[in-house]
């Protein structure tokens, strides 16, 4: 089976003519997102290595990069310090910094943009999958679209957390991952 925290659906799929409630929500959402979030992923897509110069010279530019996602992503209000404190936020800038591995985190973005969609129209993930659903993650798609693309076994809509569950409810997140995993044993 596999867990997840982030569930990604094609993003070409047709809505219904007549979206219910929830579905209509997923499709605001996913417009906003398209519209206000996905710059980094053209210029991650599109021109991974320019992007990688800058980043790799400048420890304020990577931070900068790197803590914005946080407070957009995460289940913060606008306050990342709310969530996350100064010490995890430079650590994670920092083994980015350490590692020079910005670029190389770019990289899945690049082919990602050049190569068809990895899951054919129609075609379904049959493993067995849970997905722990964080109020603020990024886009959450409506439970009916995901089992079109997924073999849902278990959804677990959580009470708090965003794109950085792990970070922000690794308790919660541990606890969805053992209770999906424990009848697998």
């Amino acid at each position: 089976g596999i867990h997840v925290n982030l569930l990604s659906l094609r993003r070409d799929i047709k809505p219904p003519a007549q979206p219910s409630a929830e579905e209509k929500q997923y499709l605001d959402d996913l417009a906003k997102w398209q519209r206000e979030e996905t710059g980094y992923q053209w210029i991650q897509g599109t021109r991974p290595q320019t992007l990688a110069f800058g980043l790799s010279d400048s420890p304020a530019g990577l931070a900068a990069w790197i803590v914005e996602k946080f407070r957009a992503w995460s289940d913060c209000g606008g306050d990342v310090e709310r969530r996350f404190t100064k010490d995890e936020l430079l650590t994670n800038v920092m083994i980015y910094w350490v590692t020079g591995s910005i670029n190389a985190s770019f990289w899945p973005y690049y082919a990602r943009f050049h190569t068809p969609w990895p899951i054919a129209d129609g075609q379904r993930i049959e493993v067995p999958t849970g997905y722990a659903a964080f109020p603020k993650e990024i886009v959450r798609p409506p439970r009916a679209w995901a089992e079109r693309m997924y073999n849902i076994t278990r959804w677990t809509d959580m009470p708090a957390g965003g794109h950085f569950a792990a970070m922000e409810e690794p308790a919660a997140l541990a606890a969805d991952l053992r209770a999906f995993f424990r009848e697998y044993r």
